[in-house]
């Protein structure tokens, strides 16, 4: 003689049927796992004039670093344009060929292994 009995599944999660005291437990539960950082999308006016003074600063720092590199190359190679050949800048090996589309430019840097390639096509 065997015995049984029936088997009766019922949901943990509210949204599925569960128990609606769940809810609460099974949102604590969510965000304590959570690995990513809410980023603030504040509406405060004063949080953004901040971020936006910020961004004018970095922009301004990035424009005036670019003037002085500029300068520099000026200073240094006078009217500067690209000639064939390969260079080597610090950690970087740039080499500069003519191709078939333009003016090939390769940048290697030797640190790290990273490349960029740019064709600057002809006119």
């Amino acid at each position: 003689m065997a015995n049984a009995q029936d088997f009766v599944y019922t949901p943990v999660n509210p949204s599925f049927g569960g128990n609606t005291y769940n809810y609460s437990w099974l949102l604590s539960s969510a965000d304590a796992q959570k690995k990513q950082t809410s980023t603030s999308t504040s509406t405060d006016p004063f949080a953004q004039s901040q971020t936006n003074l910020s961004d004018f600063a970095s922009n301004l720092n990035n424009q005036i670093l670019n003037q002085l590199a500029s300068q520099i190359l000026q200073n240094q190679f006078g009217n500067f344009s690209l000639q064939n050949g390969q260079y080597t800048i610090g950690n970087y090996q740039i080499d500069i060929k003519q191709g078939t589309q333009g003016l090939d430019v390769n940048i290697l840097d030797t640190q790290t292994g990273g490349q960029s390639s740019i064709t600057i096509p002809n006119q």
